[in-house]
């Protein structure tokens, strides 16, 4: 077992903006830190990054390991892969978080194949705690929990025998919670000592393109399922969403079916939300969505079948068919707006 407890979380940036998904992991890497008593670190690879350093002070980082380079200032695998298994070898930290995104889960798993660390993906939620295992008892480790076999299990996976332990964790799983007050923690630059293998792969041209939809963010979701019956249905849902000023969203089925995009598709596979007010209109409520909205503040569902799962999680329950109670939704709030 490693000595060293920190708990470290890597910092994904794009040109200079960091992702929400990794203030999200601060905030939960702070707590898992706490129980360690040990340091929260961030792991930030970018060029002219330190705005984005000293901002992760206001989630609990105690520091932030900073390498700054003109070379990396694109993310590319080698180089960057390069650097934090270097990091990861020399310090040997107990837990190190990234998120499971495109980039997340092309790098995580390099570092840890070449650093011999166990690795989960797309976990929902982490804990430390002791542990028994084969008449072995292992302290502090870290519980990577997540779904499995299509949602129908929460699995339970431990790394007992490796001295660091890593994990991806999808968007918007974690709460990202800004501290009210923090203290300035200590940046340690490192230097970034070039390397030709890094050379085989170059960016040529980024070109990106924004979301259309901004689930995460939403403060009202309509969201519509297999049961809306049509994409021509799901017209009322826009039409709802709009007068609540809020965002559409579909379950998996929905998408499937080519009711709506995927980018709106919310769920385990899906994006994971936090709304104040969360309609869920036609959908069942498999496991798998509610395991991407059932946080949510306020969840009204309608739903024709009365035993449908949804309504375990629903504060208000509609049973009914949403082609008929959503008009009248529509109309109360039109009346209301006049």
């Amino acid at each position: 077992m490693s000595t060293n407890s920190n708990v470290w979380v890597f910092i994904e940036q794009h040109d200079g903006k960091p992702a929400d998904v990794s203030f999200e992991l601060l905030s939960k890497g702070r707590k898992l830190a706490s129980s360690l008593k040990e340091k929260l670190v961030a792991v930030l690879l970018g060029d002219k990054v330190e705005n984005i350093a000293k901002e992760t002070f206001k989630y609990g980082t105690d520091q932030v390991l900073l390498v700054s380079h003109p070379e990396l200032k694109h993310y590319r695998t080698i180089p960057y892969s390069r650097v934090i298994t270097e990091l990861v070898k020399e310090r040997k930290p107990r837990i190190v978080l990234f998120g499971a995104t495109h980039t997340g889960r092309d790098l995580a798993p390099r570092i840890a194949s070449a650093t011999r660390s166990g690795l989960t993906a797309d976990c929902t939620d982490l804990q430390i705690s002791d542990v028994n295992y084969l008449n072995t008892e292992y302290k502090n480790l870290l519980l990577q929990i997540r779904p499995a076999f299509g949602g129908n299990i929460i699995a339970t996976i431990i790394s007992p025998d490796s001295p660091t332990q890593m994990a991806t964790v999808r968007e918007g799983v974690m709460e990202k919670v800004p501290l009210d007050s923090y203290n300035e923690g200590e940046i340690v630059k490192i230097e970034y000592s070039p390397d030709p293998v890094d050379e085989i792969v170059k960016v040529l041209e980024c070109s990106r393109e924004e979301r259309k939809a901004d689930l995460k963010s939403a403060q009202i979701i309509v969201a519509g399922g297999y049961g809306m019956g049509s994409k021509e249905n799901f017209k009322v849902l826009y039409e709802l969403a709009h007068l609540l000023g809020g965002e559409v969203a579909g379950s998996r089925a929905a998408v499937d079916a080519g009711f709506i995009e995927r980018e709106r598709q919310v769920g385990q596979t899906g994006t994971t939300v936090r709304p104040k007010l969360y309609i869920a209109c036609g959908i069942s409520g498999a496991i798998q969505h509610r395991a991407g909205m059932q946080e949510s503040k306020k969840i009204i569902a309608i739903n024709t079948d009365p035993e449908a799962p949804i309504f375990e999680i629903a504060h208000y329950k509609i049973v009914g068919n949403a082609m008929e109670v959503v008009p009248l939704f529509i109309e109360v709030f039109k009346n209301k707006l006049r």
